[in-house]
C-alpha cells in the first residue's frame, strides 16, 4: 500500500491530473452540501493521496475551518502534499491507532481511507479510533469504495498482483462492504447516520483512459467540454439504481453527546 502509492506519485507530469480534477470537483461538492451548519474549528483529513497528485480538498477545508489537521501511513505522501500545502499541519499516523487524545476534533474528513484494509475488522478498529478522537455531537463525513457496484464487487474478487500488473490498479485497494452492510458497521460503533449518497457513477476505467488520452492530446477547451461530461453522470444518484452505477458510497454520521452514550 505504502509503497505502490508513493511510487504512483512520484511520477512527473502526472497523466491523471485531468482525472484527479474530476474527483477532487465530487469531492467538494459533496462537502459542499455536508458542511455542518455550526462550522468547525479542529478538523482532522484522514488521507493525503488526493494533496500529494492533485489540488485536493486542502484548500476547500482551510478555507472553512480554523485549524486543519492532515495525517498519512505514508511518510512520501505527507512529504509530497505538504510541498504543495505549507499552512496546514500534518502527522504520519495510522487511522487504526491515532495519536491524538479522545475528543481532539469538531469534524473529520475520511475520503477513500478505511477501504485500503484486508479486513472489516480492520475497518471496524478506525471506526472505533475515529470515533474515539471525535468531539461528542460532532460529525464524520467518509467515503469510500461501493462493494454493490459490479465493477468494484469484480475488483475485489480478483488478485491484486494481476489488476496491478494489467494497470488496471496501480495501488493497492483492500476489503470494502456496500450500502447495508456499511450502515450496520457504523451503528455498531456507536454513530447515528445522518445520511447517505453515492458518488463518482461515470463508466470510471472507460473515462481514466480517456482522461488520460485527452490530456495528452486535447487542447483545454476540450478538457473542460470532458469534464462537464463527467458531471452529468452524477444525476445517476438520483435513480432507484445509484447504488449499481456508484464507485462510492458516501455517509455522514455523528457521535452522540455523551449522556447519550450511557
Amino acid at each position: 500500500m505504502i509503497t505502490e502509492g508513493a511510487r504512483w506519485i512520484s511520477q512527473r507530469n502526472h497523466p491523471h491530473q485531468l482525472w484527479r480534477t474530476h474527483s477532487d470537483t465530487i469531492n467538494k461538492a459533496l462537502l459542499s452540501r455536508w458542511w455542518p451548519l455550526e462550522g468547525a474549528k479542529y478538523l482532522l483529513k484522514t488521507d493525503l493521496f488526493d494533496e500529494a497528485v492533485s489540488e485536493g480538498l486542502m484548500v476547500f477545508l482551510m478555507d472553512r475551518a480554523e485549524q486543519v489537521m492532515g495525517m498519512d501511513i505514508s511518510f512520501p505522501i505527507i512529504k509530497q502534499a505538504k510541498s504543495r500545502f505549507l499552512a496546514y499541519q500534518s502527522v504520519q499516523a495510522d487511522v487504526r491507532c491515532l495519536p491524538f487524545k479522545k475528543d481532539s476534533f469538531d469534524l473529520i474528513i475520511s475520503n477513500s481511507t478505511l477501504d485500503h484494509f484486508t479486513s472489516i475488522k480492520e475497518m471496524m478498529v478506525s471506526l472505533h479510533e475515529l470515533r474515539r478522537v471525535l468531539r461528542p455531537g460532532h460529525q464524520i463525513i467518509l467515503t469510500l469504495d461501493n462493494l454493490s457496484n459490479p465493477i468494484i464487487l469484480l475488483r475485489n474478487m480478483l488478485p491484486f498482483r494481476w489488476l496491478h500488473h494489467l494497470r488496471i490498479v496501480p495501488y493497492f485497494v483492500g476489503a470494502t462492504v456496500g450500502p447495508s452492510t456499511l450502515k450496520y458497521l457504523i451503528q455498531e460503533t456507536g454513530f447515528k447516520v445522518i445520511e447517505m449518497e453515492t458518488i463518482l457513477h461515470c463508466p470510471r476505467v472507460v473515462m481514466v483512459a480517456l482522461s488520460r488520452w485527452l490530456q495528452k492530446h486535447a487542447q483545454p477547451k476540450i478538457q473542460k467540454q470532458f469534464l462537464r461530461l463527467l458531471q452529468r453522470f452524477e444525476c445517476l444518484s438520483r435513480l432507484p439504481t445509484c447504488f449499481f452505477t456508484a464507485y462510492f458510497i458516501a455517509i455522514k454520521m455523528a457521535k452522540g453527546q455523551e449522556n447519550e452514550d450511557r
